[in-house]
């Protein structure tokens, strides 16, 4: 369950939204030299003000390819080259994409949610199979802990969301 709300936060932060995310960069893959590698192990991404992300690359020759694979990416930015660093300004939403991305984020809790579920069914599953060498009153107590737990972790992801949501509808 705690991996899934893991992944989720993951998930959630590659989003864009209004504001810039140092995270947002985290899955670009970049092309050098022939080998593949993420964007993350090439160059340092920092938030420069809400609008702006800087990418200083540890290999200042890596720049141009860090450049293609940030414009290539489904992001929609254009950055800029600024001596040894690239400069990328996060333009601000449509209302078509607000509305793809609030689709993209309740898609994303739903699998997160129907993951909790299958970890609930799976601990209840085996409760059962050791349900023969322990006490009845002890396997409810278990089952009502397993409960507990899938209620906690379903708000806490429905929570995620919501303030994702919210981020991206205020840009």
């Amino acid at each position: 369950m705690d991996a899934a709300i893991v992944a989720l936060s993951r998930e959630l932060a590659k989003l864009r939204t209004g504001r810039a995310s140092a995270g947002m960069l985290d899955h670009i893959i970049v092309e050098t030299s022939g080998v593949k590698m993420a964007l993350n192990r090439l160059a340092v991404v920092s938030v420069l003000d809400p609008k702006t992300l800087s990418v200083n690359p540890y290999d200042p020759n890596t720049v141009k390819e860090i450049e293609k694979a940030i414009v290539s990416s489904p992001l929609g930015l254009n950055p800029t080259v600024d001596g040894d660093r690239l400069i990328a300004a996060i333009p601000p939403l449509t209302k078509e994409h607000m509305q793809a991305m609030c689709k993209v984020v309740t898609k994303s809790c739903e699998d997160v949610k129907q993951s909790i579920r299958r970890a609930r069914q799976k601990a209840l599953d085996t409760i059962k199979k050791a349900g023969s060498s322990l006490p009845k009153d002890h396997i409810k107590k278990l089952e009502k802990e397993v409960d507990e737990l899938t209620k906690k972790f379903v708000k806490s992801a429905e929570d995620m969301c919501k303030a994702k949501e919210k981020e991206i509808t205020s840009g």
